[in-house]
This record gives structure tokens, sequence and C-alpha cells, in this order.
């Protein structure tokens, strides 16, 4: 019986969705994208070659698999070929194997303008978004002033939106930011050159979504960022635009909650952060020097450099609470190697007050001091292991704490970039 199982970060983002994702598919027909857009990096190793998708779903490079792009990502055009045009170079075939939903808000070279001018305006107090104007195409579609994929094919109603929303941002641009406005003309005529060579690519994706159902086909619905960016439900204001979490597979896509049958969630080993807002467990003496060295911890997309601490157990219970995680895979295993200790965040202390579970963190600029619990490291290297007994005495003694300490099973266990490197103990598609 096929399964539909959603797969999302659970913490802060970066956690390897992407090679995860890559490697489920080899039992899956189809991957669909639900929500944000090209500030996703999501980094595939196979064969020792690495490539860096942003926008397309990790299962483009695998045969015979449909990926899907669904109504809850902000589009770029530009992006969206930009980065086919990389893999097709390389001999994959992207237009045959994606789909994209018409509803799809596009993102705007005016959207780019506005996220960039509020960042640098923003200045020491910016949120840190990647300035690619996800946050302002995001603002358009709630606010229902967005340009959709479907408009670029009525040009007279397309013109007439594009020219209302592009009023608005030089509006904004030029009277609030004092930037320089983005020329009309020239915008309708890149966005239309780009349609036609959409168009064969469009099509329902929440019809072939509920085909795919009927079919009892296995799935997989691709998250990007980590769920503790959800505007809703993240470390507001300090979030990216859009659900995060597994809820967002449903209302990115169009199809009901109860067609889903699993949540993955990833998670790594130790706690990471690119941008500002709160992180508890942020390290910043010699453990964190090497969890950010042996770790190549910088951002796939932007090139950031990621802050780093140590596994915080407790914003991943809140975590597994928002999307009903059923099963967890831990990544970068191996980068805690050679430690001699490595310690847990296991509760919180807020205002003088012990807390076993997280706050809402409502208040992002409340102080939190991270409660530890030490355990002994190992010295053995955990590189490539694909068998869990295999693995040092204590690094199993951390995967089964962490176990306990969050209530759900690890399933799987990645001790390396390639998608070989992995120990799987329980299949998401299976029952």
């Amino acid at each position: 019986m096929g399964r539909f199982v959603i797969v999302i970060g659970t913490q802060w983002g970066d956690e390897g969705k992407g090679k995860l994702v890559d490697l489920l598919t080899e039992r899956a027909v189809a991957v669909t994208r639900f929500q944000g857009g090209h500030n996703a990096g999501h980094t595939l190793v196979i064969g020792g070659v690495k490539t860096v998708l942003s926008l397309l779903p990790a299962g483009i490079l695998r045969e015979g698999v449909q990926c899907f792009i669904g109504n809850g990502v902000v589009l770029s055009l530009e992006a969206l070929f930009r980065e086919s045009e990389a893999l097709i170079a390389q001999g994959v075939p992207v237009f045959d194997r994606l789909r994209i939903s018409p509803a799809c808000p596009l993102i705007l070279p005016s959207h780019v303008s506005l996220d960039r001018a509020r960042e640098t305006a923003r200045g020491v107090n910016a949120i840190g978004t990647t300035r690619r104007g996800i946050g302002p195409a995001y603002e358009d579609k709630v606010a229902r002033r967005a340009v959709r994929v479907a408009d670029l094919y009525q040009r007279d109603r397309f013109a007439a939106k594009l020219g209302e929303v592009l009023d608005f941002h030089n509006f904004v641009l030029q009277r609030y930011f004092s930037q320089t406005p983005v020329d009309f003309q020239r915008t309708l005529d890149e966005q239309l050159q780009f349609a036609e060579r959409l168009r064969p690519l469009l099509t329902d994706v929440t019809g072939a979504l509920a085909r795919l159902r009927a079919r009892d086909a296995n799935v997989l619905f691709e998250g990007a960022q980590g769920a503790m960016l959800d505007v809703d439900v993240g470390t507001y204001p300090f979030v990216t635009s859009s659900n995060t979490t597994a809820g967002g597979a449903a209302t990115g896509t169009g199809i009901g909650p109860r067609m889903f049958d699993g949540v993955l969630g990833i998670v790594k080993a130790y706690t990471t952060r690119v941008g500002a807002g709160p992180f508890p467990t942020e390290l910043f003496d010699e453990y964190g020097e090497h969890l950010s060295r042996v770790g190549h911890e910088f951002g796939a997309v932007t090139g950031r450099r990621r802050r780093c601490g140590w596994f915080d157990a407790v914003a991943l219970r809140r975590s597994i609470v928002h999307s009903s995680v059923s099963s967890l895979c831990m990544t970068k295993l191996d980068v805690l190697d050679g430690l001699d200790v490595i310690r847990i965040c296991v509760g919180y202390r807020v205002g003088g007050e012990t807390l076993s579970e997280p706050p809402l963190f409502v208040d992002a600029t409340a102080e939190v001091e991270p409660i530890y619990e030490e355990l002994p490291g190992w010295k053995e290297s955990t590189v490539g292991v694909t068998d869990l007994q295999a693995l040092p005495k204590n690094a199993r003694a951390y995967l089964q704490r962490i176990e306990r300490l969050v209530g759900v099973s690890l399933d799987l266990i990645s001790t390396g970039p390639d998608r070989t490197q992995t120990i799987i103990l329980r299949h998401p598609f299976d029952a």
C-alpha cells in the first residue's frame, strides 16, 4: 500500500532534507515542494558529485520520478529557468520530470528590490532574509494582490494586475526607501517571455496528487527551511514568510490532511541557525568552532556562516508537536566524532523559572538559559557507517538518549553527505 510522507526540517533549517528526499525517492513515484521559494538550499551528493538545488524538488535527479511545485511556493521564473538550465547542461531532463501549479504567486523584480531595501534599512536589526523577494511575494499573496502564474496567459489582465502591483511597490521604494523604481515595460516583457517556456510545465497539481493517492503510490512532500522558522509558531519575527510545519503540505498542495500517512522530521546531531533570532544553545567556544569547521556550516544558497550549538531536545519536542512528527532522521552524526564530551539541552531557565517544555518564543527577545545534560563523546570515526551496531558505543548511547528525551524513534541516521552513507532502521514507506 502506498504512502504519502511529508519530510520537514525540525530545527531552523539546513538539517539535510535534500539528501534524505533524494535517498527516499528510490521508492517514490513523485516529490512535491509545498512552500518557500528559491531561498531554500538543498545539497545532494551522489557518487561524490555535489548538486545544490534552491527551487527544484530534490527528486529531480531520479529517473522516473515526477516532480511537482505546489501552489504554496512563490515562484521566480528567472530562478526556475536558471536552475533548470544548469541541470539540463549536466544531462538531467528537468522539463520532462517537472510540473508546476498555475496557482503559484510570482516573485517579481520589485519584490527583490523591496526585500533588499527593507533589510538594508533595518541595519543591525535586520531579520536575515536571503534578499530574494520571498517575504514581499508572500505579503502580496496574503493581501490578495499577487500576480500568479495563471495570470500570464491573459495578457491584458496580466498587464493590468502587474501595473497595479508595481504602482504600489514603486511608491514604497521611492517614497519610503528612496530607491530606484522598477520599470513596468521591462518587467512585463521579461515575464511574458518566460510564460511560453513555462506553459508545457503547468498542471493541476492537486488533481495529479489525488490520482496518485487513488493509485496507492508512494509520494514525498518536501518542505523548505525548518519548522522553527514557521511564520505562525516559529521564533517570530525571526522566521520565514510561510508555514514550514507539516500542515503546510496540505495548504501548499491543495490536498486534505487525511491524505497523509506520516511525517519524517530531519534533525541535525547538533543545532545550527542562519541569520538573526534566538538560539538558546549557541556556542562561542572551541566546540562551536569544531561544529562549524567539521560540519562545513555555510549556507548552500547564500554562503553565510551558520551559527552552531548543542542539540536542543526542548525545541525539538515542541517541533514534533507542531508537525505530528512520526519518525526522525538524524544527520551529520559524524561531525561529533572526536569530541571528549557532548551536551544535550534538556530544559530552559527563563526569568528564573525552569521549563522542561519550550515557550512558544512569542517574545523572541526573552533571555533563555539552556540546562544541559553531559554525555561522553567518542574518538572512533562514524563516517560512512551503514550498520547501527558498527557505531561506537557512546554514539549509540547518544542516539538512544535523544530518542528517550523526545519520544519519537530515530529511524534513519546519516553518517555522511552521500546518499549511500545512511543507516536505515525503518523506511518511511514501510507502514
